[in-house]
């Protein structure tokens, strides 16, 4: 149901409240959760909205002091759920709620998705880089399960870098999308990246490292190129700055006043 006001008279929090419907833990601390899905909400796959933990059982149904916190989607566009992935930050105001979390509690989810960390966003190109650290991963697993990407590119690269191996989360189900997307136009390379387990993945350095040596390229089969390669860039902040850096200096641009970049970044990270 939609919250009008709460109880305070004050304006309530534009979100519906959803269901639980299931929980993966990935590791103690990393953990996907699925919930409902209300009838009217749209998004593009890359977007985010907010989601809302009360208090107990969830049962204050007017949001009025909830803790809200932006999530990407992890979801396919046309799902009937949506999906989201998440650390738990030890003492964290939304971590704390989330780590009791149970199947069948209430979510709140904003009526609304943001952002601008959508394939749209970029100029039309050949390749489309994916490069995040950790649960940055989250809305490059919703634009990898739309099949428009995969009809509008010719070769997608996911790069995902994590400190152990067990949070490559979804590694399986990214190894089966050729098979999944099997006749579409693009070919992907998955490069997944383990920096604090030694011996887990044949590259085990930072994203920026391995662009600047040129072995991500190297890893990739491809070489960037400012005519053909995109990038979408999602993750810690100092990913953020140094890929936007190293990439300016080649003469990439994110997208402004209109005209269509070659490079974006999500900005609520």
């Amino acid at each position: 149901m939609m919250a009008e006001q709460n109880a305070a008279g004050r304006p309530a929090v534009k979100a519906t409240s959803e269901t639980v419907l299931a929980i993966r833990h990935w590791t103690p601390t990393l953990l996907s959760f699925r919930c409902t899905r209300p009838s009217e909400f749209r998004f593009t796959p890359g977007h985010y909205t907010r989601l809302g933990l009360g208090h107990g059982d969830n049962g204050d149904a007017d949001f009025g002091d909830w803790v809200w916190r932006p999530y990407s989607l992890t979801s396919a566009r046309d799902d009937d759920f949506l999906e989201f992935i998440s650390v738990l930050v030890p003492g964290g105001a939304f971590s704390e709620k989330l780590r009791h979390v149970k199947v069948g509690d209430t979510l709140g989810v904003d009526k609304a998705a943001y952002g601008f960390l959508t394939v749209d966003q970029l100029a039309p190109g050949k390749d489309l880089w994916l490069l995040a650290s950790g649960t940055g991963l989250g809305p490059f697993v919703s634009i990898l399960r739309d099949p428009a990407v995969w009809q509008n590119w010719q070769r997608l690269i996911l790069v995902h870098s994590v400190r152990q191996a067990a949070e490559l989360a979804w590694r399986e189900e990214i190894a089966a999308l050729p098979a999944a997307f099997a006749g579409a136009q693009a070919t992907i390379g998955y490069i997944p990246i383990v920096t604090r387990e030694p011996g887990a993945t044949t590259l085990a350095q930072r994203i920026p490292v391995l662009f600047a040596d040129g072995r991500l390229e190297q890893a990739a089969g491809t070489s960037l190129s400012l005519a053909d390669s995109r990038l979408m860039v999602c993750g810690n902040p100092d990913l953020a700055k140094e890929m936007r850096q190293f990439l300016s200096e080649r003469g990439y641009a994110t997208t402004r006043r209109g005209v269509p970049g070659q490079m974006a970044f999500e900005k609520y990270w």
